[in-house]
């Protein structure tokens, strides 16, 4: 557990995944299109995955991978983040985390 908020801690976009899982992929590139570059921790290839998946669900995520932490703040996985994008209220909370490039 301590790694896991550590890791989610250390910058303002964190995306928890899995190498071969696709929805991971679907929110890592939906946060692309928003300018927003998240780091990305892949726990199937931490010595420490299956610890860090565990302490993911404690936390609350309904499913462990994609877990997505912005601003050190749990926000959830592809269903929850999904909704917020189509809200418009994940573009609001990603503003601090844009690159100046965006288009």
């Amino acid at each position: 557990m301590d790694k896991v908020m550590r890791l989610a801690s250390e910058k303002g976009v964190v995306i928890f995944t899995k190498s071969s899982c696709c929805l991971c992929y679907a929110v890592k590139i939906l946060f692309q299109e928003i300018g927003v570059s998240p780091v990305v921790h892949e726990i199937d290839n931490d010595p420490d995955g299956r610890e860090m998946e565990k302490a993911l669900t404690r936390l609350g995520c309904k499913a462990p991978v994609p877990a997505v932490f912005i601003g050190g703040k749990l926000m959830g996985s592809t269903n929850e983040i999904m909704s917020m994008h189509l809200s418009g209220s994940l573009t609001q909370l990603l503003k601090p985390y844009q690159t100046s490039s965006l288009s």
